[in-house]
């Protein structure tokens, strides 16, 4: 008796999503509630997870296909062994392919597709390297690791009759290239990013900030922090704080435009964009006007985790209203950051790097970043765009305003 995998509720209008990967192969043994499939839906990837022990079956969609929330996507079937997987096309099987390529590398594994084509091909041991992933998993990213501790290079495929001539070896100098599926997750990206161009009137204003204070206060009190708050001191925590002050000075900032009308808040939820292996994410800071810099850099480490995990939750992404992105940990010096509709402002922080200033009519050596705050001029006149920033720049070149709420 098999049992059928469906597609999992997958959040509030969230109806569809995409086969990313199989985790499972037919004849894997799986334990209940262990994930068989990754599926990509328009934020994030869910995994799918076993209803009961037994063995995987057939898979009943493929890589790539779109599946509707409840819809079967495989079998489990009952027992410890499965039916014996379908055989190869007799044109397959009158020309083998050569053991190198048939072989699976580690039974015991669970590679994905792109994983295991890598392995394959550069020889490598899969048990041999710790993987980085979620449970251990193997990635890319560590198989490429090994390949280039080892200054191993792909090796050219057997020149064997029963092999397609697009796998013979390519001539040296010849130039390649690779086409990849685009993910669910980056096409929305590219839709809601072009959307919010052709919508919005945006226009960024910048300004530049001297760290120094925060810097100073940071490594003096870092070690006590970590102690007491179990959570590294970073720069978020004062950027936010500083942000919901000065939404509040300025709150066109933190509004929105619905139809013909405009939807000011008393409360601050901050989107902040965080690394993810698809890409970015922007899980939500809810009610950061409530919170201190401690629960802000507790709140977002666990997002920072949770988005390379793949477990961030859909409602997690929902409903902010004010986006901080920051480039500056990818070496970004400036940039004009796209606002999130329908949000109507993003700031986006950047790299510090010391730059001659001048103090007091002396020019001196400071740690400076650019901040660019990009918003839609519909709502948000130039004033309050440059007012906003000025109550940011203040409040970081003098956290002391944060404490007695200047």
């Amino acid at each position: 008796m098999a049992t059928e995998i469906k597609v999992p509720v997958l959040g509030e209008s969230i109806t569809e999503a995409t086969i990313g990967e199989w985790l499972k192969k037919p004849g894997d043994s799986v334990a209940a509630d262990e994930p068989v499939a990754s599926l990509e839906t328009d934020k994030v990837s869910v995994e799918v997870p076993s209803p009961v022990a037994g063995t995987m079956g057939a898979y009943a969609a493929q890589v790539g296909d779109t599946v509707q929330v409840g819809a079967v996507i495989g079998l489990i079937e009952a027992g410890g062994t499965a039916a014996a997987p379908a055989p190869a096309p007799a044109a397959a099987s009158a020309a083998p392919a050569p053991a190198s390529v048939q072989e699976e590398p580690a039974g015991d594994l669970t590679l994905s597709p792109s994983v295991r084509r890598l392995v394959l091909e550069n020889g490598i041991d899969p048990t041999q390297i710790k993987g980085t992933g979620k449970d251990g998993r193997l990635t890319k990213e560590d198989v490429q690791a090994a390949i280039d501790a080892k200054g191993a290079t792909a090796p050219a495929p057997s020149s064997s009759p029963a092999q397609p001539a697009a796998q013979a070896a390519a001539p040296a100098g010849a130039r390649k290239e690779e086409r990849v599926r685009m993910t669910r997750l980056r096409q929305t990206i590219a839709t809601r990013l072009k959307e919010a161009q052709n919508t919005a009137a945006m226009l960024t204003t910048f300004n530049d900030v001297d760290m120094s204070a925060v810097m100073e206060a940071r490594t003096k009190y870092k070690d006590l922090f970590e102690k007491k708050h179990q959570v590294r001191l970073g720069f978020m925590g004062f950027f936010v704080k500083a942000a919901v002050q000065a939404l509040r000075d300025v709150p066109a900032v933190n509004a929105s435009i619905e139809g013909d009308e405009i939807v000011y808040r008393d409360y601050v939820d901050v989107s902040v964009a965080v690394s993810a292996p698809n890409g970015l994410v922007v899980p939500v800071v809810r009610d950061a006007q409530d919170m201190s810099v401690a629960t802000i850099e507790k709140t977002i480490a666990d997002f920072g985790k949770r988005a390379k995990d793949g477990t961030l939750k859909m409602d997690e992404m929902r409903g902010g209203t004010f986006t901080i992105s920051n480039g500056g940990v990818f070496g970004s010096l400036l940039s004009t950051p796209i606002i999130n509709p329908p949000q109507s402002a993003v700031l986006g922080l950047h790299r510090i790097e010391d730059r001659p200033v001048v103090r007091d009519g002396e020019i001196v050596i400071r740690p400076m970043m650019y901040l660019a705050l990009s918003y839609d001029h519909r709502l948000i006149d130039g004033r309050e765009a440059v007012t906003f920033l000025v109550a940011l720049k203040n409040a970081i070149e003098d956290p002391t305003r944060l404490l007695i709420d200047l």
